[in-house]
């Protein structure tokens, strides 16, 4: 290959707790490429010790001040856009992450959704919002086909 071979840089982006979790099972796929994390930033610390890591404030959509926030997590996810310049953005969910998709959606960039495993028989708010957007997107329980008919099923990232 030549010297010229552009290096794909990955966003792995999750929310904290499980689905933070779930993307630590990608670490292998994070060692082979130039990557980096996105995720929330929590009283407890579990970032990837090797990875460079972004925090976004956690969200409840059910809070006073959520459109201030999103809109401060959409700023704020746009700069780390423009710095990192990712190629692909692989996401477990949930919420604080959808500005990145949505961001690297507008500048073309590949979105990879992997759905909760911890849902078997009803799909997360977030998923069903990207579902149409992401170039790829994965279910972990063949049982959410019901609402994802064009989803992979690859069975559990555990």
């Amino acid at each position: 290959m030549g010297k010229n071979k552009k290096k794909v840089r990955i966003c792995f982006a999750a929310s904290s707790g499980g689905h933070y979790e779930q993307l630590k099972m990608l670490k292998p796929l994070m060692d082979k490429f130039d990557s980096f994390v996105l995720t929330e930033k929590t009283k407890y610390s579990a970032d990837l010790k090797d990875k460079k890591t972004y925090h976004l404030p956690q969200v409840n959509r059910k809070e006073l001040f959520f459109i201030f926030k999103m809109i401060w997590i959409y700023i704020k996810s746009f700069f780390i856009f423009i710095i990192k310049r990712p190629d692909v953005v692989i996401c477990t969910g949930v919420l604080a992450m959808v500005p990145m998709c949505l961001i690297a959606k507008f500048f073309r960039k590949k979105l990879v959704y992997i759905e909760s495993f911890a849902k078997v028989n009803s799909p997360t708010l977030s998923g069903k919002f990207l579902y149409k957007k992401a170039d790829r997107f994965y279910v972990q329980w063949d049982s959410m086909k019901e609402f994802y008919p064009d989803a992979i099923c690859l069975g559990g990232i555990y």
